[in-house]
């Protein structure tokens, strides 16, 4: 990890997490990147997602070529962050950055960006030998994967992909990941006087009460998780709504358990509602598929072999959670999620140590070298 310029890489690590970056409004961060792209010397282009979801933005896909006869690899992180996220100030105690405590820090991704960064720019200081090398960034991976989703994917001529993007520290490997169905139901009620005649009408919001008081939510197993996130209803207090959305979602690395969660939920609103003498549209929708890798494939025992060549003890893990991995794998180019080392993401108190953002650059380098 010594051949890692570690101020320049914490220079810039604290350079981007200050450019406002939300889902579907990554221009300037964007703008930046094809900045820095450039100067290193490599070719990028910039996609037309932004367009497709409306957003700000595309992906950014460069291509950095080289004379090494090793299967192409792709490096990717996401350019875009959760909310609060606008106006971070990054600040440093002990070796560890975090923000002023009034929003994220945005290590999640912007560490994988400055790691991938850093990573080329040592590739090409110390002219490592190295095949085709293919970075995305993608926009909108917090609000649904949409860039990845959206991208062109006859463009990636990769035979593996590393995805900076989770938590653990570095060293550690995901290697299987659920699929998720969004799950959407509007019961619909009776409307009725709340005061004068609440008996003439069937309160929406009670059936789904009733319906979500009877769920089996949250963790179902090892494998599946399920949850009902929003509820949106009613227009006034005098007034028994007639109408309530449910939106919510199940997630397992088991399509059988993943089928038979989605097929309980259904089953007990619609049940619920006919309890009440009401009806429900239920709408299911797959929002990307799982994927299951195993120490027997390249991408895999490329990982740890890298990670073995640092000196560090590969970890082996499976999540609960979905990235842009999930929507690559479905591409048909097998796909890890490497472990950051930062910590309490998605919250004020997220924290990234500088010594893990170093590793994770050197990380990069090896992967490259060990190809």
């Amino acid at each position: 990890m010594d051949m890692i310029n570690k101020q320049r890489l914490l220079d810039e690590f604290l350079e981007l997490v200050q450019i406002d970056s939300a889902t579907k409004d990554e221009r300037k961060i964007a703008d930046a990147l094809l900045a820095k792209f450039r100067a290193l010397g490599i070719t990028a282009e910039e996609d037309d997602t932004g367009d497709k979801i409306q957003g700000t933005a595309g992906n950014l896909l460069a291509v950095m070529d080289g004379g090494k006869d090793a299967p192409a690899l792709l490096f990717c992180a996401h350019m875009d962050r959760v909310e609060p996220g606008s106006g971070i100030k990054p600040q440093i105690t002990d070796g560890i950055i975090s923000s002023d405590g009034t929003t994220i820090l945005a290590a999640d991704d912007v560490a994988g960006i400055a790691a991938i960064l850093e990573g080329l720019r040592i590739v090409k200081e110390r002219q490592i030998p190295h095949g085709r090398i293919e970075i995305l960034f993608t926009v909108a991976e917090e609000g649904g994967l949409y860039g990845a989703k959206m991208l062109d994917a006859s463009k990636l001529k990769a035979k593996a992909g590393f995805f900076l993007d989770a938590g653990g520290p570095v060293g550690t490997v995901v290697v299987q990941a659920p699929a998720q169905k969004n799950f959407r139901a509007v019961i619909h009620g009776k409307a009725a006087h709340a005061g004068v005649a609440p008996e003439n009408g069937i309160s929406a919001i009670v059936v789904a009460a009733q319906a979500i008081a009877k769920m089996n939510l949250g963790r179902i197993d090892q494998e599946t998780t399920a949850n009902i996130g929003l509820i949106r209803g009613g227009e006034a207090t005098n007034i028994i709504p007639d109408r309530v959305e449910l939106i919510g979602e199940a997630r397992s690395r088991s399509s059988a358990k993943l089928e038979k969660q989605v097929e309980h939920m259904e089953e007990v609103i619609r049940r619920t509602c006919s309890d009440y003498g009401v009806s429900a549209d239920i709408k299911v929708s797959d929002s990307y598929g799982a994927f299951s890798l195993n120490q027997n494939d390249f991408v895999v025992k490329l990982a740890c072999q890298a990670a073995e060549a640092m000196g560090l003890e590969p970890r082996l893990e499976s999540t609960g959670g979905g990235s842009d991995a999930n929507i690559i794998n479905g591409y048909g180019i097998s796909s890890v999620v490497l472990g950051m080392g930062y910590d309490h993401v998605h919250t004020t108190s997220e924290v990234m140590p500088i010594d893990q953002l170093v590793a994770a650059a050197a990380y990069v380098v090896s992967i490259i070298e060990n190809s």
